[in-house]
């Protein structure tokens, strides 16, 4: 019998195991936390170009460093917003070296005054964030950037070093959860 847990073959679909056994990591989360909604992509996009121009990827890295991680925006959600956005002629697009930058046009200048004084996109996203987390996800990733570092430049001790102290850390942590609180 198939269901939703399993492959046509019968056995587990990988994806869906992962889901189940590992909360917040499956369907309808994207990187970086929670979706959030178009409007807050757009509302985005109008408040860090009224700072100045840019183009999409700075745009999202900005998101991303104003809301302590808790926020990125993935290219599939900025791009076709900057693409309506151009068509609503509210931004306008111009090629600099190699890159599309944006800017406002007088319309998106005017809609932007009239949202003068409203909570911006990424305080609103950090409002809801508990701090913790915030700081344990930004722990997480630089962590992870240290590995690149230990396969390419560590000789074959260190790596040993390494995978031993990731053990031992990793049994620490599940003392820490095991812990009454």
């Amino acid at each position: 019998m198939h269901n939703r847990h399993t492959s046509r073959h019968g056995r587990p679909n990988p994806r869906e195991e992962f889901a189940r056994h590992h909360p917040g990591r499956g369907r309808g989360r994207g990187r970086g936390g929670p979706r959030a909604r178009r409007g807050d992509v757009r509302a985005a996009v109008l408040a860090l170009l009224a700072e100045r121009p840019m183009h999409g990827y700075e745009m999202i890295k900005e998101v991303e460093e104003r809301t302590s991680g808790a926020w990125t925006p993935s290219a599939g959600s900025i791009y076709p917003t900057l693409q309506m956005l151009e068509e609503a002629d509210l931004i306008r697009g111009e090629e600099s070296d190699g890159k599309r930058r944006f800017s406002l046009t007088e319309a998106g200048v005017a809609e932007q005054q009239a949202s003068a004084g409203e909570e911006t996109p990424w305080d609103a996203v950090r409002a809801g964030a508990d701090p913790e987390s915030i700081r344990l996800r930004d722990a997480v990733v630089k962590l992870n950037h240290t590995f690149g570092q230990v396969f390419h430049a560590g000789d074959d001790d260190q790596q040993r070093r390494v995978r031993e102290l990731l053990d031992e850390t990793r049994r620490k942590v599940y003392s820490i959860l095991s812990e009454e609180g």
